[in-house]
């Protein structure tokens, strides 16, 4: 793909063609950050749902002040919800404590389950132990993406008194949810930990394996 100029970045950002707004938004790729929000903000209500959704995501690449809140604006209030769900993933890429109990509150109100993962996933990434009773339920949703994120957020939160029940996914028929529980535990020291990636190591499945192993790296570090 050439690189544009930011004089046709901006133009093809106005064009009637949603290939050329795609184009130069993929442009603003190397663009520093202050520079690129006004034309980021330009298709945040394109027409196109592809169009917007990338530009939800670079709102949390591209940081600066406006960011937040923006992001924020759109996982409350947003009709759609896979802009709802890419809103709450950019903020975790934010990193910003101040996202902690908005998105709390998408996980425990919005009804859509991938919104529930984003905020899972991001929740994790924020690492504040305050979303662990709220990671502790998503380990009960019936959706096993949403167990899969929560399982791997309480390893990212340091929850080691969680490790009981995290526990009972070591038999999990899903390899994926295995996977993330091992890397979970890795950061998670304690004895149960410990014995539980003893028992990983042993699995059938190789990238489980390999976590597990991982995982018991990370333990002895930890020591």
């Amino acid at each position: 793909m050439p690189q544009l100029s930011l004089a046709e970045i901006s133009q093809q950002l106005d064009s009637a063609n949603s290939r050329d707004r795609m184009i130069a938004l993929a442009n603003l790729r190397n663009v520093e950050a202050e520079v690129a929000m006004p034309l980021i903000k330009k298709v945040l209500d394109d027409e196109v749902l592809q169009i917007r959704s990338m530009a939800v995501f670079a709102l949390g690449v591209k940081q600066t002040d406006e960011s937040f809140d923006l992001l924020i604006n759109l996982l409350e209030t947003d009709n759609d919800y896979g802009i709802r769900a890419d809103a709450a993933g950019a903020l975790g890429y934010l990193e910003d404590e101040r996202a902690l109990q908005p998105l709390l509150r998408a996980f425990y109100e919005d009804t859509s389950w991938l919104v529930q993962f984003s905020a899972a996933v991001s929740l994790g990434n924020l690492g504040k132990p305050e979303a662990k009773d709220a990671l502790l339920q998503a380990l009960d949703s019936k959706e096993v993406v949403i167990q899969q994120a929560a399982i791997a957020a309480l390893g990212e939160i340091g929850a080691v008194d969680a490790v009981d029940k995290l526990l009972a996914f070591a038999s999990s028929d899903n390899w994926l949810i295995k996977q993330r529980l091992a890397e979970a535990l890795g950061r998670l020291p304690c004895e149960q930990s410990l014995s539980a990636l003893k028992f990983l190591a042993k699995d059938d499945h190789p990238q489980i394996r390999e976590a597990a192993e991982y995982g018991l790296k990370q333990l002895e570090a930890s020591e």
